[in-house]
């Protein structure tokens, strides 16, 4: 079950205590901000996407949208978002569950600095209906991030 191993690395990260779980979903941005009882933009939103073939995760503010013309820039690869269908057998979470962290060895993880703007931040922890509460210093440390991207003026070079 992929909660009891999200559940265990945060355990394993002596983050426990970061776990929440919710009667209701939450699925989306909007979902889970109302599950939380924060603004849309405090949810860490984790992008799952397939660049040559080759799975990786973007984690940006909940209200963030990918301009596919800066991604290509900065990666140098078309954006495409990995299927619902192969979600967990590329990047181990569901759809409405993926997370940034407990992924399959070698898919890396970028953060966006529009998550800058929140601490905590709630990305989601396996499942439709759960979030973990973590400080930015936490996601970062977790997630084994690849580094912070860097921003253009005060927008990061792939967001809108």
């Amino acid at each position: 079950m992929r909660v009891a191993a999200v559940r265990d690395f945060l355990t394993r990260h002596g983050l426990e205590n970061a776990y929440l779980e919710f009667d209701v979903s939450s699925a989306t941005v909007d979902l889970a901000a109302q599950a939380v009882g924060c603004e849309p933009g405090r949810i860490a939103k984790s992008l799952s996407i397939s660049v040559n073939d080759a799975p990786l995760v973007l984690v940006v503010m909940g209200t963030a949208r990918l301009d596919n013309r800066k991604f290509k820039d900065v990666f140098h690869a078309k954006a495409r978002f990995i299927k619902p269908e192969d979600l967990e057998a590329q990047v181990g979470h569901p759809m409405g569950g993926v997370c940034p962290f407990a992924l399959p060895d070698g898919v890396p993880v970028y953060l966006d600095k529009s998550l800058q703007q929140f601490d905590p931040v709630y990305p989601a922890a396996g499942a439709p209906n759960n979030a973990a509460r973590l400080t930015l210093a936490e996601l970062e440390r977790v997630t084994g991030a690849c580094g912070w991207m860097c921003a253009r003026a005060t927008k990061p070079d792939f967001l809108r």
